[in-house]
């Protein structure tokens, strides 16, 4: 079976300083819906954490001015690479929904309880970040900073 070629994609985990994420209900044509952290591929050329950074912004209006690259996340069929950016949130952040043909909703929630079902990626990212070392079948995970 001959596998496509991966497309290189950011999650991010935008955090409040309670603890709580973002995550957004994914409505994306053809696809079951989800929920998701705020995320989407890289353009050419572009660094991971502006990559991030410019994703979080037009997904739910959030502008930040700093994020960490944590994990990288290799789907093994062959679907995708993920690179796992933390972005603290900042001081009053609001999220919109910007996208509604994408994501209808966006709201706050503990990461250790997000609601579902959630998008593959998201729960890769969320693995990576919540379980360091502990294997999720079906992603090759690879933590590269604390």
């Amino acid at each position: 079976m001959a596998l496509s070629r991966p497309k290189s994609g950011v999650g991010v985990v935008l955090q409040r300083d309670d603890g709580a994420v973002a995550v957004g209900h994914r409505v994306t044509a053809g696809e079951t819906p989800s929920w998701s952290f705020p995320g989407g591929h890289l353009e050419g050329g572009e660094p991971v954490v502006a990559a991030a950074l410019r994703e979080l912004a037009e997904e739910t209006g959030v502008v930040a001015a700093t994020g960490t690259l944590f994990a990288v996340c290799v789907r093994l069929d062959g679907a995708g690479v993920t690179f796992a950016v933390h972005v603290p949130a900042p001081a009053g952040a609001e999220l919109r929904v910007t996208e509604p043909h994408a994501i209808d909703a966006w709201t706050w929630a503990d990461p250790d309880d997000l609601p579902g079902p959630v998008f593959a990626h998201t729960d890769a990212v969320r693995h990576a970040w919540r379980s360091p070392g502990v294997i999720l079948d079906g992603w090759d995970l690879h933590r590269v900073a604390h």
